[in-house]
């Protein structure tokens, strides 16, 4: 019910024009998305770089269908590439096929992608292709190898822990020397295709994470969960494994207390920042995808706060790193 309650809010433009327009959803939003525009992005680029945090920029949007929208997508990237070299940001950028027009037809997609590609090498800059609902994970992960084998190295893909076939895709990417983003995934996928218990999920975060760190191409581990973060940090403690040799990812605006606490430990951490027009259903939809959602940015909030001493929360136990 509160799924579909949140779906509703997320869909709906009257609900939209009231919410958008209080004081608290602003300053939620801007927590969480710095703003619409490219300068909005750069600017939060060179805040995180300030603090010692890498950055991966992402202009919000999936599933377009039509040509004009999906080339003024690719113009936003290029925009950020060009803004990434000429600032010297320590920053990457991160996109969906479908955004660039994977559903309007392959050649299209093809040539929408090359401009941004063609940029990114020019600047020297990193591409990473974010990862959809299910039915698209062979479609991302065949379009990848296809540019993969035309000589593009400076790209990577996002694989997603509670997807059973997961296992087998990690392996493949480890083969090519491909880089990997590892999350545990966000999409409300069936029992058929994921895991659906979250202790199974974690379990098999763990498995994966141990063989992108120790056989992998600098691997970008994607959680807040403080239990993970404390295995992966023992882990690495235990096998000796130099914090070079992969990064923490985290969300914008989510964990600032938990980043801190990893670039004081040494550790690369990169921060996502979304940014764009389409930041109210991003964030309702990121809502409604778990509903766990709401309390887990609620605590995020809190355990930054003089609260979090009593916050054990839902998303973590509240213990630093080396307590656990």
């Amino acid at each position: 019910m509160i799924r579909r309650g949140i779906l509703y809010l997320s869909e709906s433009s009257n609900a939209k024009k009231v919410l958008t327009g209080t004081p608290m959803t602003r300053s939620v939003s801007q927590r969480f998305v710095p703003g619409e525009g490219v300068d909005d992005v750069i600017r939060a680029a060179h805040e995180a770089n300030e603090q010692g945090l890498k950055v991966t920029a992402n202009y919000l949007g999936e599933a377009v269908t039509n040509k004009d929208q999906a080339r003024a997508a690719a113009d936003t990237y290029l925009k950020i590439l060009d803004q990434i070299q000429d600032q010297s940001l320590d920053a990457n950028v991160s996109l969906k096929f479908t955004q660039m027009g994977q559903d309007i037809d392959e050649d299209f997609l093809a040539e929408n992608l090359g401009r941004v590609l063609e940029r990114s090498r020019r600047g020297q800059t990193f591409v990473r292709f974010d990862m959809e609902s299910s039915e698209y994970v062979q479609r991302t992960l065949d379009a990848f190898e296809s540019l993969w084998e035309e000589g593009w190295r400076d790209i990577g893909v996002v694989l997603q822990a509670y997807l059973k076939r997961t296992a087998g895709d990690v392996r493949r990417m480890i083969e090519l020397g491909a880089r990997v983003r590892l999350c545990k995934g966000a999409y409300r996928e069936p029992e058929s295709v994921a895991y659906q218990d979250m202790d199974r999920i974690r379990e098999n975060f763990l498995e994966l994470m141990r063989w992108l760190v120790t056989e992998g191409n600098y691997p970008g581990l994607a959680t807040h969960d403080d239990f993970l973060v404390e295995e992966i940090h023992q882990f690495v403690q235990r096998e000796g494994i130099e914090s070079h040799r992969f990064e923490f990812q985290m969300l914008y605006g989510v964990r600032r207390d938990l980043q801190q606490q990893l670039l004081d430990h040494g550790y690369n951490v990169r921060v996502y920042v979304p940014f764009g027009e389409k930041w109210y259903p991003y964030l309702m939809r990121r809502l409604a995808e778990r509903p766990e959602n709401v309390w887990f940015m609620l605590g995020s909030v809190v355990k930054e706060s003089p609260l979090g001493f009593f916050w054990k929360g839902r998303g973590g136990s509240g213990q630093t790193l080396g307590q656990a």
